[in-house]
């Protein structure tokens, strides 16, 4: 049987994923994230609504945080407090799994098999697909066999290189949001993509559809889909009145054409609009009935706030600070107050502002060493000998590495045109808040798979010797490497106590916070 290539790729990257999760079968949970999410599923499972810190669950976290929710509006203590603080849609996807497979221990490894099968094996197939979106023949210099063969082969190696990511290949063990968010922020930009190349109604309906579920799952991607909402309607607008200039003889004719054609594809547009806000307008009234004023999809931005500026942090999470404000039962009081506490951390010291946009974009770009630091000093992989931890830890850094330098080569050839503006798009919207609010090394893992594709557009240049810089793209590829490698420098030296520990024989039980 000849199976077609995003149908065998993604069968090799479901085995990949499904190693680690049969072999962590009795792992439980051990982040603050995690138990929120399944506090929230076992909710929504249990049809007691989006609640959470039922009394089962504040013993259970007793130990961590002294919550106090004596104060708490409509706190009931068997089902727990409605909260607005997490988007829905992860928590609604772990609901599934354990409405299906029951809320005994086994429902985490069940939820980590579900996002096996359905999102992290199949970022691999997708990415694919978008890489045959982004790049034209023309990309390749040539629209015959061989400009073919080039652009299959950069689809192929980006599907090969998210099948194989090692990051990726552990992601679904862990109950955080980004396993669904990963797979659908990839869907929306490809029916974007297909909105330009094969514009249909179908398309910019799905979308919205899914740039609205993607924003449920984690709202950071707002900017994005705003932005692309309106780059489609600018698009809309700049096609028509060319084909009308194109097409018109006279000032009347052309004024005439270009209302025409703009508001037949302005249509299109309205379409991509209107299924995006259908998507996410439900759960924001949903949560402004509860807070009883405008709230938007989720109510963590204050509390983001104030770790990215509070006095003992440097830009990303900080686990002692992470504390303050988890007391305050009340969402949308958290938020305001952590808002307002950040507004005012700034103003005191308003010259921290740079270089903690700077610290966060290092972070952003950082070594992908937190969770192996995390999981392994806190005993929960057990003891492993030096050699093959050493060894670990170079299969789990290192591919960043070789990804983003080959991705500069990629993004410095690209040609101008729609499909890479919405990529450069992509990534800038999503990279900004990061950068000045909170950010950790996990965060890029949602650009994996343009990074991906980045560098294997870059590789297959090099390889083909068809990378024909100027001077100013040679000037800008070094320095961006260089930079790279000095960030990278700077954050194994900084660590590097910590580093020193966790290959010491009592490295497993270091006990390092998140």
């Amino acid at each position: 049987m000849n199976l077609s290539f995003p149908i065998r790729i993604y069968i090799i990257a479901l085995i990949f994923r499904l190693v680690p999760v049969f072999l962590t079968a009795n792992l439980g949970i051990g982040l603050d994230d995690m138990f929120q999410y399944d506090m929230l599923a076992r909710s929504l499972a249990s049809g007691n609504g989006f609640r959470w810190y039922a009394e089962d669950d504040l013993q259970m976290l007793a130990q961590y945080v002294d919550f106090d929710l004596s104060t708490a509006k409509d706190y009931d203590p068997e089902y727990g407090l409605y909260t607005s603080f997490r988007a829905p849609l992860y928590p609604t996807f772990l609901a599934i799994v354990y409405f299906i497979f029951g809320q005994e221990f086994s429902r985490f490894f069940f939820a980590r098999l579900a996002q096996a099968i359905f999102l992290g094996a199949t970022l691999a197939p997708l990415t694919y697909l978008v890489a045959k979106q982004i790049f034209p023949l023309s990309s390749f210099g040539a629209n015959d066999e061989r400009g073919k063969k080039k652009e299959e082969s950069v689809a192929q190696l980006s599907a090969w290189i998210v099948a194989c990511y090692p990051m990726l290949l552990v992601y679904p063990l862990g109950l955080g949001t980004e396993n669904p968010f990963f797979i659908l922020l990839l869907c929306s930009f490809y029916f974007l993509l297909k909105s330009i190349n094969s514009p249909s109604k179908i398309n910019f309906l799905l979308a919205g559809i899914f740039l609205g579920l993607t924003a449920l799952t984690r709202s950071v991607i707002l900017p994005f889909a705003g932005l692309a909402i309106l780059y489609v309607f600018a698009r809309s607008v700049f096609s028509a009145t060319k084909q009308s200039h194109v097409q018109s003889r006279g000032l009347l004719r052309f004024g005439l054409d270009t209302l025409r054609y703009s508001t037949s594809t302005r249509n299109d547009g309205m379409i991509m609009l209107i299924a995006f806000v259908l998507v996410i307008t439900p759960w924001m009234i949903r949560n402004s009935l509860l807070h009883g004023k405008l709230t938007g999809i989720e109510t963590s931005m204050g509390y983001n706030l104030y770790l990215g500026y509070h006095p003992l942090g440097n830009g990303s999470f900080v686990f002692g600070p992470s504390l303050d404000l988890l007391t305050i039962m009340d969402d949308s009081e958290r938020d305001e107050i952590g808002t307002q506490k950040a507004i005012e951390l700034i103003k005191h010291q308003p010259e921290r502002f740079i270089p903690l946009a700077l610290n966060r974009l290092g972070f952003f770009f950082g070594l992908e060493k937190r969770v192996l630091m995390y999981f392994y000093s806190n005993n929960l992989l057990g003891y492993i000998p030096q050699p093959i931890l050493i060894a670990i830890a170079f299969i789990l850094l290192f591919p960043f590495v070789l990804l983003t330098i080959f991705s500069v080569f990629g993004v410095l050839s690209l040609k101008w045109n729609h499909q890479t503006a919405l990529l450069l798009l992509l990534i800038t919207c999503y990279l900004l808040p990061h950068v000045f609010i909170l950010s950790e090394d996990r965060f890029h893992l949602a650009l994996i798979p343009y990074f991906a594709i980045l560098a294997s557009y870059g590789y297959t240049l090099i390889s083909a010797r068809a990378l024909n810089f100027k001077k100013w793209q040679t000037v800008i590829s070094i320095v961006l490497i260089c930079l790279l490698l000095l960030n990278w420098g700077l954050e194994l030296n900084r660590d590097a106590e910590k580093i020193a520990i966790l290959f010491s024989p009592t490295g497993n039980t270091a006990g390092f916070p998140y």
